[in-house]
């Protein structure tokens, strides 16, 4: 008899599904079969579609694969972006001097918020903002503001931002469309939430308290769009504990996504409506983490209010 020899988590299948691909006879799909075994989505295989897709209607033949797991189409690329004007000393001194302009205003509003002189080079960065990426005087106000925020949470109070920093978050704004008043507040209000979201994600993971990497943040955000509650989060760390024996995200939102795709965004609705037979508990909730739930609602609720505060002072200076 054969043995395995590479240690590892173990990947178990059906006597059932072993007789399926058997059946089938095709490598391709018993590969496939074992990558969604192994990931939970189509996700990460380096086929070309064609081949993915025939191995996979293959599997769905078979009973072997929901259409659900179909591979999403691939985003199309975005364009690269056209590279900003290198301005010179000369453009940036007739900025400063055309006084029709609100250019002047904000570049001493932003010395203000920065508590420092805008060298030149500083200056130039600013006028991408305002005339190459065309933020209103007042978005860009807000973009200021919440860089020095997450400079100060993340760092101390004090701590400045550069303004390469609020150049590339000013770039992430205008790729999403954000270039009035009213988006910004609302994109401000969504960071605030998300940034509360994060932390009680960690500890619905049991991960202590730390700051998100970038890939981290794109899936609770993703998550939280999808609109999963607590419960059905720890439902779906449970069953990749169960699955890969320690926390694989790319797992677990393959599982969010199937339960999403079949409309199941509680636990109520997993338990009754999704075919894995393993039973799964809610997170036990402790008065510990209500009460560090509740601290960053507080603080959440307090980024808000300052907003606000912020919005109603710009427009009473306007």
């Amino acid at each position: 008899m054969a043995q395995l020899l590479i240690p590892g988590s173990i990947l178990a299948m059906t006597d059932q599904a072993a007789d399926r691909l058997i059946k089938l006879d095709s490598g391709d799909a018993a590969l496939l079969y074992l990558h969604l075994l192994r990931r939970g989505s189509p996700e990460g295989l380096r086929w070309p579609e064609e081949r993915k897709r025939a191995a996979l209607k293959q599997l769905q033949d078979q009973g072997l694969a929901s259409l659900s797991l179909t591979a999403a189409p691939a985003e199309p690329e975005e364009p690269p972006e056209a590279p900003p004007p290198e301005y010179a000393l000369e453009d940036i001194n007739a900025a400063l001097g055309d006084r029709s302009s609100a250019f002047p205003a904000l570049a001493d509003e932003v010395e203000r918020r920065l508590g420092k002189k805008l060298t030149a080079n500083d200056l130039k960065v600013l006028y991408t903002l305002y005339d190459h990426l065309a933020l209103p005087a007042e978005v860009i106000c807000l973009l200021v503001n919440w860089c020095i925020e997450e400079m100060e949470r993340k760092y101390g109070p004090g701590r400045k931002p550069f303004l390469s920093q609020i150049r590339r978050e000013g770039f992430v704004w205008a790729r999403k469309g954000i270039d009035t008043v009213d988006a910004a507040e609302q994109y401000l209000q969504k960071l605030v939430r998300l940034r509360g979201r994060g932390a009680q994600v960690l500890r619905l993971l049991d991960i202590p308290p730390r700051p998100l990497v970038e890939r981290e943040k794109k899936y609770i955000a993703a998550w939280d769009e999808m609109g999963f509650d607590d419960e059905a989060l720890r439902a779906a760390y449970e069953r990749t504990i169960m699955k890969k024996q320690s926390l694989d995200w790319s797992y677990m939102n393959g599982i969010l996504r199937r339960w999403h795709e079949k409309g199941l965004h509680t636990l109520a609705a997993i338990q009754a409506g999704d075919r894995d037979p393993r039973p799964v508990q809610a997170a036990p909730v402790t008065s510990q983490s209500q009460a560090a739930a509740s601290r960053e609602d507080q603080r959440a609720r307090e980024d808000m209010e300052r907003i606000r505060r912020l919005m109603e002072q710009m427009k009473q200076e306007e």
